[in-house]
C-alpha cells in the first residue's frame, strides 16, 4: 500500500478501536491470559529438564560416585582406575564417614534435634576436578571442628549452629560454617580430611569416595558396564557401593516433570480459547459493521484496505495483550521455577529469553490468521450489498425457535432471550465453544486439585501416620526413612540431660520405653514398628531400601495400585518403577540378600511410592528377621485418634520419652499450596477469558438488537425483564456448555493425570482418579451457566439503563 492508503487504513482502524472499546479490552485481556499461560507452560517445560544438564556441565558433575574400602587396595591402584578404558576423568580418594548428628534446637538452648544420618566427606577445597561444590552461604571448612552442609541434606540450620555427633567417642561437636550444593549429591556434608579419622567409630573400617566421568554415560546400561569394569579392576570387595548420576537426575527431574502436563493443558486451552474469541470478535465486528464497510468502499477503500482495517483493529490490542502476558507469565513462573531451582540446587531459574520471544510471536501470528480470515469476507462485499444488509440477521434464522419456545409456560422475556441465539447460529456456536472450554477447565481443575491432595497424602503419609518416633543412634540399624523427598518433617525438642545424652540405650530398652509411652498417650490410635534397612536385589545395582513392619501395617498410607498388601513373611509390595526396572510383575519371585543370606520373596502388590526413584520394598518384619537375628526397629509409625492435634501430641510424647529420642510430625509438602494456588489462578484466568467471550457476544447482540430493545421498552418491558431477557441470550448456551463440559472435563482429567504420574515413573491408584462426587458434579454442571451469566451481566445492565427514545432512534 502507498503512504496515503496506509494513512487511511490507520484512521479507519483507529476510529473502529475508539467505537469498540469493550471489544478492544476483551481481545487484549484474552491475549494477555493466553500468552501468560503459554509462557508459563513452555518455560516450565524447558526448565524441567535443562537445569540439571546445564548445572552438571558447569559443576563438572561425576557420572559415578563410588564408595570404596581403602584397606583392600592401595592409593596407587585407586589412582590407576582413572586410566581405565572409557574413563575420561577421576577424582579422589576422599575419606568418608557416616555419623548421626544432633543439632542445637536454638542458639543458647540445651535441647537438640536429631537429624537423619549424615555422610561426611573430607575435602580440602570445594573445587574439582570433578564435582565442583557451589557455596550458597558462608565459607569452606578450614580447620577441624568445622563442617559445610549440603543444601540437599534436608536440614539447613543457620551458620554457626553446633552439631553434636552421637555414637562417636567424646561426642565431638562441629560448627556449621557454610552451605554448599553438589549436583551429583556426593555427600551430606564436607569437613577437612584430617577430621574424618576423628569421627570414625572404634573398630569401624575406613571408607573412601571416588568420582568418575566416562566417555559413554548416556544410559543406565552404559553406567552399569562402567561400574562393572571398575569393580573388576580393583581387588574383590573394594567397591562397596556406587551411585549413578542418572539416578540423581531422575530423582530430581521426576520432582518437577509431573507438573508440566497439566500446565501445558491449561496453555493449550488458553490458546484455543483466545483464537475462538478473536474469530468471534472480528466476525461480530464485520457483521455489525456492514454499513460502515459499505461506506468505506463507497469512498474508495479497496478490499485489501478493508481487510487491513479490520485486522488492525484486532492486532493492536493483541500486541498490547501479548506484551503484558509475557510479564504476567514470568511472574506466575517465579514460584514454580523457584521450586524447580530448589529441586535441582542450581540457583535461580528464569523463563528462557527465547520463550519470552517465541510465545508472543506465535500468538500474534495465530491471532493475525484468526483475524484475517473473517476480515476477508468483509473485503469481498460490495458497497451496495453491505449498506443494504446492515445489521439484520439472515431472514428466517431463529423464527422456529421463537415459535417453539413461545409455547412454553415461561415469561415472555425469558423465551425471547432463549430463542435469540438461534438468529446467529455461527456466533452462538463459537460462544458455546468458548464457554465449553472455560467449563471444562473448571471441571478439570476441580478433579486435579482433589487428585493432588491424594498424591501428597500418599507420598507423605501425613494423614495415615502423622507422627513418627525415631530410636536413638547406636541400635545397630542405619536409619533410611522410606518416604518421598517431598515429605516435610519437624523434629520436636528433646529434653536436655539424662542417660540419653552422649550414648544410646540398648535397642530393646528403647523399644519398651517407646511402646509404653505410646500406650500411655490417650491420643494414640495404633502404631507399628518399622525397620528401615538396605538389601541387595538380584538384577539391580547398588542397595535397595526396604521397610519391614512388625504387626499389621496396611494402615500406614501406602495406597495400592494393583494386587494386595502382604499378609506374611516372604511377601513384598513394590512401587511401579521397581517392576519396570526388574522386568517383573505381581506374582513373580525375586531374590534379595540381607545379612549375608539370600531370601526368596514373592511380589504380591504394587504400591504408590516414589521413594528412591520408586526402587524400594515393603515387607513383613519376619522376612528380614529370618536372615538377621539383630534386626531392630528404627522408627515407630503412629496413627492418631480423630481430632487429635499432631503437633501437640508429639510435644507431649517427646516430654514423656525424655532425652535420646526424636519425635517428628509429618507434614505435607508446601509445594502443594503453590500448585493448588497456581491451578486455581489459571482456572480463574481461563474462566474470565471465557466470560469475556460471552460478554463480547452479548454486547454484539445487544448492539444489533438495540432498536428491538427500544420497541420492547416502549410496549412496557421493565428494566428487570430486560436484564432477564439479555441474560437468557447467553444462559441457555451456558447451560448446554456446562452439561457437556462435565464428561469432557472428567475425560481430560483421566487422560492428563496418568501422564503426570508416568513422568514420575509410577502408576496411580484408581481412587486418585475417581475423585468426583455426585453433588460436586451437579455444581460443576452449572459452571457453564455461571460463566455465561457473569459475562452477560454487564451488557444486560447497559440494556436495562438505555433510554427508550435513544434505542428507537438507533439504526
Amino acid at each position: 500500500m502507498r503512504r496515503g492508503q496506509l494513512s487511511a487504513v490507520a484512521r479507519a482502524a483507529g476510529g473502529g478501536l475508539g467505537r469498540r472499546r469493550v471489544q478492544v479490552i476483551v481481545i487484549g485481556l484474552v491475549a494477555l491470559i493466553s500468552t501468560a499461560t503459554g509462557v508459563l507452560a513452555l518455560g516450565l517445560a524447558v526448565d524441567s529438564s535443562s537445569p540439571f544438564d546445564a548445572a552438571f556441565a558447569a559443576q563438572h558433575g561425576a557420572h559415578l560416585t563410588a564408595t570404596v574400602d581403602p584397606a583392600k587396595t592401595t592409593p596407587a591402584q585407586l589412582r590407576a582406575t582413572g586410566r581405565l578404558p572409557g574413563v575420561t576423568q577421576s577424582s579422589g580418594p576422599f575419606p568418608e564417614v557416616t555419623v548421626t548428628p544432633r543439632f542445637k534446637d536454638r542458639p543458647g538452648s540445651a535441647g537438640h534435634l536429631t537429624g537423619p544420618p549424615l555422610t561426611l566427606v573430607g575435602r580440602a577445597t570445594p573445587g574439582g576436578p570433578l564435582d565442583d561444590l557451589v557455596l550458597q552461604k558462608g565459607r569452606w571448612a578450614r580447620r577441624p571442628g568445622e563442617v559445610v552442609l549440603s543444601s540437599g541434606y534436608g536440614i539447613s540450620p543457620p551458620l554457626g549452629t553446633q552439631i553434636t555427633l552421637s555414637g562417636v567417642p567424646g561426642s565431638p561437636e562441629l560448627t556449621v560454617v557454610g552451605i554448599a550444593n553438589s549436583i551429583t549429591q556426593s555427600a551430606g556434608g564436607w569437613v577437612v580430611p584430617a577430621e574424618i579419622p576423628l569421627l570414625r567409630q572404634p573398630g569401624a573400617s575406613p571408607v573412601a569416595q571416588m568420582l568418575y566421568r566416562f566417555t559413554s554415560a548416556g544410559s543406565a546400561a552404559a553406567i552399569s558396564a562402567d561400574a562393572a569394569a571398575l569393580d573388576r579392576a580393583l581387588p574383590a570387595g573394594t567397591v562397596l557401593a556406587t551411585q549413578s548420576y542418572l539416578a540423581v537426575k531422575f530423582q530430581q527431574t521426576s520432582g518437577i516433570a509431573p507438573f508440566v502436563p497439566f500446565i501445558v493443558t491449561f496453555g493449550v486451552i488458553g490458546l484455543v480459547l483466545s483464537l475462538l474469541i478473536i474469530v468471534n470478535v472480528v466476525s461480530g465486528a464485520v457483521v455489525s459493521g456492514y454499513r460502515r464497510i459499505g461506506i468505506l468502499k463507497s469512498i474508495g477503500f479497496t478490499p485489501g484496505q478493508v481487510v487491513a482495517t479490520y485486522a488492525s483493529q484486532v492486532m493492536v490490542p493483541v500486541l498490547a495483550g501479548t506484551l503484558a502476558g509475557v510479564v504476567l507469565g514470568n511472574v506466575l513462573a517465579v514460584p514454580l521455577l523457584a521450586m524447580t531451582a530448589n529441586v535441582y540446587q542450581v540457583g535461580a531459574l528464569a523463563v528462557p529469553a527465547w520463550v519470552d520471544m517465541a510465545v508472543p510471536v506465535a500468538m500474534c501470528c495465530l491471532a493475525s490468521v484468526a483475524a484475517v480470515l473473517p476480515a476477508v469476507r468483509a473485503g469481498r462485499l460490495s458497497a451496495v450489498r453491505a449498506i443494504a444488509t446492515g445489521r439484520a440477521p439472515l431472514p428466517g434464522h431463529g423464527h422456529l425457535a421463537h415459535r417453539l419456545l413461545g409455547t412454553l409456560r415461561l415469561p415472555r422475556p425469558v423465551t425471547i432471550g432463549l430463542a435469540a441465539p438461534f438468529a446467529r447460529p455461527t456466533r452462538t456456536a463459537v460462544t458455546l465453544a468458548a464457554i465449553l472450554l472455560g467449563a471444562i477447565t473448571v471441571t478439570f481443575a476441580a478433579g486435579l486439585t482433589a487428585s493432588l491432595g491424594h498424591v501428597v497424602n500418599g507420598l507423605s503419609h501425613a494423614k495415615a501416620e502423622p507422627v513418627q518416633v525415631y530410636l536413638a543412634a547406636g541400635n545397630g540399624g542405619k536409619i533410611t526413612p522410606c518416604c518421598d523427598a517431598s515429605t516435610q518433617q519437624t523434629f520436636q525438642t528433646l529434653s536436655p540431660g539424662g542417660p540419653g545424652q552422649g550414648r544410646a540405650l540398648p535397642p530393646a530398652t528403647q523399644q519398651r520405653a517407646i511402646e509404653a509411652a505410646l500406650r500411655a498417650q490417650p491420643g494414640t490410635l495404633r502404631y507399628a514398628a518399622e525397620a528401615d534397612q538396605q538389601v541387595s536385589v538380584a538384577g539391580l545395582p547398588g542397595q535397595v531400601p526396604v521397610a519391614a513392619f512388625r504387626g499389621n501395617a496396611s494402615w500406614t498410607g501406602y495406597d495400592l495400585i494393583s494386587g494386595r498388601w502382604y499378609t506374611g513373611p516372604g511377601q513384598v509390595d513394590v512401587p511401579t518403577n521397581f517392576l519396570t526396572a526388574t522386568g517383573t510383575a505381581i506374582g513373580d519371585t525375586i531374590t534379595i540378600t540381607f545379612g549375608g543370606k539370600q531370601v526368596q520373596v514373592r511380589i504380591v502388590g504394587e504400591v504408590f511410592n516414589t521413594s528412591n526413584r520408586g526402587i524400594s520394598l515393603l515387607t513383613d518384619w519376619h522376612t528380614l528377621a529370618a536372615a538377621s537375628a539383630h534386626l531392630a526397629p528404627t522408627v515407630y509409625d503412629v496413627a492418631l485418634r480423630p481430632g487429635v492435634n499432631p503437633t501437640n501430641y508429639a510435644a507431649k510424647l517427646a516430654k514423656a520419652l525424655g532425652p535420646g529420642y526424636a519425635v517428628s510430625v509429618t507434614g505435607n509438602d508446601p509445594a502443594l499450596l503453590t500448585l493448588t494456588g497456581l491451578i486455581a489462578l489459571l482456572t480463574i484466568l481461563l474462566a474470565i477469558a471465557a466470560g469475556l467471550g460471552v460478554l463480547n457476544t452479548v454486547l454484539l447482540h445487544t448492539r444489533e438488537r438495540v432498536h428491538d430493545l427500544g420497541i420492547f421498552k416502549a410496549v412496557g418491558m421493565t428494566p428487570r425483564q430486560t436484564i432477564a431477557m439479555v441474560i437468557c441470550w447467553a444462559a441457555g448456551t451456558g447451560l448446554i456448555a456446562g452439561l457437556v463440559a462435565v464428561p469432557a472435563g472428567i475425560a481430560l482429567h483421566h487422560d492428563v493425570l496418568p501422564i503426570m504420574a508416568h513422568a514420575a515413573a509410577t502408576n496411580i491408584p484408581a481412587s486418585y482418579l475417581n475423585v468426583y462426587q455426585p453433588a460436586e458434579l451437579v455444581l460443576l454442571a452449572l459452571a457453564g451457566l455461571v460463566i455465561a451469566v457473569a459475562g452477560a451481566l454487564l451488557p444486560a445492565g447497559w440494556a436495562a439503563r438505555s433510554r427508550t427514545a435513544s434505542a428507537l432512534r438507533a439504526e
